[in-house]
């Protein structure tokens, strides 16, 4: 019998309560930061894409949510540093569960999780991001492929020299300056 007055007394006790809204469209919530959103392609110091069209994103789906095509590469059309690189690469948000498995298959570290959420679309099209919606964008210093390799000649130069080169961009001021 008292149980009902229990369950009476929690009904009354947030009866009263202000109502907690969230301004989703006007405020936009920042996600936390580990969260795993939509996915990047990522590039080289240099602009060339790190994706080298291996497919084992695409092999390690359980969804089955991603379309890998290799290309190769030449010396007047060069992509990426190796032999390879991803000519077709799509991934449907529709079959897509996050679970990140493609991002621990990616031997050169070309595909990455952003923590960007909002992928809702009324028409389910616009939800198959295609290589171009999904590459990194340019930053400056950086040179729109196809080019010839500018971090030395061998794709290992590339992960080698890659990172420090990275950093000493970070380092660096817009001039070329360094900051210290």
């Amino acid at each position: 019998m008292f149980e009902f007055f229990k369950g009476f007394g929690v009904t009354f006790s947030t009866m009263f309560r202000r109502v907690v809204t969230e301004e989703y469209p006007e405020n936009f919530p920042p996600a936390a930061p580990r969260y795993h959103g939509r996915h990047q392609l990522n590039r080289h110091p240099d602009g060339l894409e790190k994706c080298v069209g291996c497919e084992l994103c695409a092999w390690a789906c359980p969804a089955d949510a991603i379309y890998v095509e290799g290309g190769d590469n030449t010396e007047e059309q060069r992509f990426s540093p190796g032999e390879r690189y991803g000519a077709i690469y799509q991934i449907n948000y529709l079959r897509c569960i996050g679970c990140g498995l493609c991002i621990e298959a990616c031997p050169t570290r070309s595909l990455t999780m952003t923590n960007f959420y909002e992928m809702a679309d009324d028409d389910r099209q616009n939800l198959i991001y295609t290589k171009e919606q999904l590459l990194a964008p340019l930053l400056p210093g950086m040179e729109q492929p196809p080019h010839p390799m500018r971090l030395g000649d061998h794709e290992q130069d590339y992960y080698v020299l890659g990172p420090t080169l990275a950093k000493m961009d970070l380092l660096s001021d817009p001039v070329g300056e360094q900051v210290t």
